[in-house]
């Protein structure tokens, strides 16, 4: 009971709540970045629904112009889940695709653009340079975006999610985090550290493949989870 508690209270060093749905600016910008394999374009067609559920109207941009096939996967689960994407031929300039996009979700009237970027590994610094080439080109049509960074971390990969998190913070400042694959073996013990050293909330878990496996991050119900108890 001690040791459970003693976690609850790492959790609750940041307010570990869902993105807000209390816009300032229109379209509301979301960058969702993180290294290759972790599910990110996947997580982002769940994003995009949740918030559709919730009345929002969306648009997605394909910023992974360097992979034809995410380019085609992001377009399919668009139309499957009838949310607009703007995109681009493969092998367009990610940024050029990017700036094209919030200009068409200003046109459109969006309330929120969530932005695709290429996998990229966290030791490659030309391909971090590249994150801070799109974070300037966002904010050349509004300082304050984007609005959201969200980094996507596999809980499989447990410590390794920690130097990700700290080299992709330290050149795009993360604002919150989603965990996926909480639906295999890992329990994703990892989510402790990384709210103890960085600061930054969870705000989804991705606990399998449909849509709507897409939970709101809740400390209590996390930590139930993880010891398969009642606190």
């Amino acid at each position: 009971m001690i040791f459970k508690n003693q976690l609850l209270n790492i959790l609750k060093k940041v307010n570990s709540i869902p993105l807000t749905d209390n816009f300032t600016s229109f379209p509301h910008i979301i960058l969702v970045i993180g290294v290759n394999g972790v599910g990110k374009t996947t997580t982002i067609a769940k994003l995009a629904y949740y918030y559709k559920t919730h009345g929002k109207s969306i648009m997605l941009s394909a910023g992974d112009t360097f992979r034809a096939a995410a380019i085609d996967q992001i377009l399919i689960l668009g139309k499957k889940y009838e949310i607009p994407v703007f995109s681009k031929p493969f092998g367009t300039d990610p940024a050029s695709v990017i700036f094209d996009s919030i200009r068409e979700a200003k046109n459109k009237k969006s309330d929120i653009l969530i932005i695709d970027t290429a996998g990229r590994l966290h030791n490659k610094s030309h391909l971090l340079q590249e994150l801070k080439k799109i974070s300037r080109i966002i904010k050349k049509f509004d300082i304050s975006a984007p609005h959201e960074v969200i980094l996507v971390l596999d809980a499989c990969i447990g410590q390794n999610s920690i130097q990700q998190t700290k080299l992709f913070h330290k050149n795009v400042p993360i604002s919150s985090i989603i965990i996926t694959k909480l639906d295999g073996t890992a329990k994703g013990g990892i989510i402790f550290s990384i709210i103890d050293r960085f600061k930054i909330p969870i705000c989804f878990i991705g606990t399998g493949e449909k849509i709507t496996d897409l939970k709101k991050f809740n400390n209590e119900l996390f930590i139930n989870e993880f010891f398969k108890t009642e606190l």
